[in-house]
């Protein structure tokens, strides 16, 4: 007889979960406000909206224990996570843990502000083309503004929003102290106006939306991090 194990990763928008009973290992993505009507139980959790009087892990150690996982104990890899209200890092060299950065003020609600603002306009960045321009991003309600500016400006809504996600690509690279590669954890694996625009300035692999919860899994059964 198997037991169910499960893992969630409950981020301000989306909570990610995964399942594991015996060999069977489900992952699934439901909203945040969904997920909190279900009072399911699990076994360990991470982010933003997971309750922290319960059983729960940091962000960043989960990162890093789950890019440990999924990269097959990396010798030199910085990989980082943007989420709907901040963006964090963590960086191994020489296959031991490094370094780290969390962002969770000024880097804050790019996320969603790209969310809010793609189903507001109608755009799916899937189809986004980049652009060379950047719309230099310090918070996502100042870079709203700008975008209100460059519209207003007659200049096409496409366009604005992909100059947009050019700057939060741009500071991405820059927060995460200029790597030549990036491994790309979270929702915007799936922006792929983002990803190309990463690219002006580093390599890109993503790594998709299970990083964290499989950093969970990994925590509490691999071996611990070294530095």
């Amino acid at each position: 007889m198997t037991t169910l194990k499960r893992y969630i990763d409950a981020g301000t928008s989306w909570t990610k979960i995964l399942e594991i009973n015996g060999d069977d290992k489900q992952a699934k993505i439901i909203s945040t406000k969904d997920f909190a009507g279900l009072n399911l139980a699990y076994d360990n959790a991470t982010g933003h909206m997971a309750d922290k009087t319960r059983k729960y892990q940091n962000e960043v150690l989960s990162l890093a224990y789950g890019a440990k996982k999924l990269l097959n104990n990396p010798e030199n890899a910085t990989i980082v996570d943007i989420g709907s209200r901040d963006i964090k890092w963590v960086k191994f060299e020489n296959g031991k843990y490094r370094d780290l950065d969390w962002n969770g003020s000024c880097g804050s609600v790019t996320g969603a502000t790209v969310e809010m603002l793609c189903k507001f306009y109608g755009v799916d960045t899937a189809h986004l083309p980049p652009q060379d321009e950047l719309i230099p991003v310090t918070c996502g309600v100042f870079g709203m503004e700008k975008i209100m500016d460059e519209i207003a400006s007659n200049v096409p809504v496409n366009v604005a929003l992909a100059k947009y996600i050019h700057g939060i690509a741009h500071n991405t690279w820059i927060f995460a102290k200029k790597p030549r590669k990036i491994y790309l954890s979270g929702g915007f694996c799936l922006n792929n106006c983002f990803i190309e625009s990463l690219k002006y300035y580093c390599e890109v692999e993503t790594l998709g939306r299970f990083v964290l919860v499989e950093g969970l899994y990994r925590y509490l059964t691999g071996s611990r991090l070294k530095r």
